[in-house]
C-alpha cells in the first residue's frame, strides 16, 4: 500500500467535508448576517448618541435621512440608466410602480415615527436605559411573528429567548438605580413608543419581503431600503421647515458634529445587512430582531468608556445573559 502524507490526507478531507460545510454556512447564513447587523447598530447607537448631545434633534435626524438616501441614490440611478451595470447584483434596485411603492411609504411612516421618538428619547436619557428598553422589540416581534406568520422556535431556541427576555428585565431594573422613575419621565414613554413602533417595522419587513406563499408580498428588499430612505427624506424635511426652523432660536441650536455622517453609515449598512438576512430562505423574523438587540452590548461598552454611565457591575452581569441568551439561538439555528 503506497504511503499517504499526512498533508494528503488533510487535502482529502477538506475536499470531502468542504460541501457540507459550505451547505452548513449557506443555511445560517441569516443568523451570521443578523448578528452582523447587531454589531453595526450597536455603533448606530453610540453615534447617534453623541450626535444629539447638547444638539436640536430634528436637524440631526433630516441629516441623517439626507445622508442615507445620497448612500443608496447611486444605486436607483444607475439602475434606471445603466441597468446592466448592477443587474445580477445585490445592489440592483427594481423599477416598480405605485402599487408597490405605496407599502414603502407606508413603512417609511412607520419608521419615521419610531426614529422621531426615539431619537428625543436617546438625547434625554442614558444610552444604558435606552439600550435594553429598545432590546425588548423582541419580545413583540416574538409575538407577532408566533401569531402572523406560524413560526415555531424549537427547544434551545426558546432558551434563548426566554433568557434574552429576563436579562434585558434584570438590566431595565438596574436603570432604575439611576433615579430615573419609569412611571414619571416621558422621555421614557417616548423610547417605549419607539421601541412599541420598531416591533410593527419589523413584522412588517417579513411581510414585505416574504413570498407569497409564506404570507408575505415578496418586495425585493432594495425596492425597500433604498426608497424608504428617500421617502424619509421628504417627511423629514417638511418637518424641519414648518416645524423647527420657525422656532429654531428660541429652541436648542443646532451645531454639526462628524458623527452624523457615521450614524448614516452604520445604518445603512446594519439595514442592508438585516434585509438582506431576511430575504434569505429559512430566516426567522423572531431570532433575527432578538439577534440584533444584541446590540446593546455594543452600547453598553460604550456607555462605560465613552459616556462614564453608572451602575455598571450590576449591569454587567445582566448583560452576561444576554451573551448566554445570544448563544443558545446560535446553537437552536445549528
Amino acid at each position: 500500500m503506497p504511503f499517504i502524507s499526512k498533508s494528503t490526507l488533510l487535502c482529502l478531507f477538506f475536499v470531502v467535508t468542504l460541501p457540507s460545510v459550505l451547505n452548513k454556512v449557506k443555511d445560517m447564513m441569516w443568523l451570521l448576517l443578523a448578528f452582523l447587523s447587531a454589531a453595526l447598530l450597536g455603533f448606530y447607537d453610540v453615534f447617534k448618541k453623541q450626535s444629539l448631545k447638547d444638539n436640536a434633534v430634528i436637524p440631526v435626524l433630516f441629516l441623517n435621512t439626507l445622508f442615507s438616501s445620497l448612500i443608496f441614490l447611486p444605486f436607483i440611478v444607475l439602475s434606471v440608466w445603466r441597468p446592466g451595470i448592477l443587474e445580477n447584483s445585490i445592489f440592483y434596485v427594481p423599477v416598480a410602480g405605485w402599487e408597490v411603492h405605496r407599502y414603502v411609504v407606508l413603512k417609511s411612516v412607520i419608521v419615521l415615527s419610531s426614529w422621531m421618538l426615539g431619537y428625543f428619547g436617546m438625547k434625554n436619557l442614558p444610552i444604558t436605559i435606552v439600550g435594553p428598553i429598545n432590546a425588548t422589540r423582541p419580545v413583540m416581534v416574538l409575538v407577532g411573528a408566533l401569531v402572523v406568520f406560524g413560526e415555531r422556535l424549537n427547544f434551545y431556541q426558546w432558551i434563548g429567548v426566554l433568557m434574552a427576555v429576563f436579562s434585558f428585565f434584570m438590566l431595565s431594573r438596574s436603570g432604575k438605580k439611576e433615579g430615573i422613575d419609569f412611571k414619571h419621565n416621558k422621555w421614557i414613554y417616548y423610547v417605549v413608543m419607539a421601541a412599541v413602533l420598531g416591533a410593527v417595522s419589523g413584522l412588517y419587513d417579513k411581510y414585505l419581503m416574504a413570498p407569497a406563499d409564506q404570507g408575505g408580498i415578496g418586495l425585493d428588499r432594495m425596492i425597500v431600503q433604498s426608497w424608504y430612505n428617500i421617502y424619509q427624506l421628504f417627511m423629514m424635511g417638511g418637518i424641519l421647515i414648518l416645524l423647527w426652523w420657525p422656532k429654531r432660536k428660541s429652541t436648542t441650536p443646532f451645531h454639526w458634529h462628524w458623527c452624523i455622517i457615521l450614524i448614516s453609515i452604520f445604518l445603512s449598512a446594519a439595514d442592508f445587512v438585516y434585509f438582506y438576512a431576511l430575504s434569505l430562505d429559512g430566516a426567522m423574523i423572531s431570532i433575527v430582531s432578538m439577534v440584533r438587540r444584541g446590540s446593546v452590548l455594543v452600547s453598553f461598552i460604550f456607555g462605560a468608556m465613552v459616556f462614564r454611565e453608572k451602575n455598571l457591575k450590576s449591569k454587567a452581569v445582566d448583560l452576561v445573559l444576554v451573551l448566554i441568551g445570544m448563544i443558545f439561538l446560535y446553537l437552536g439555528s445549528q
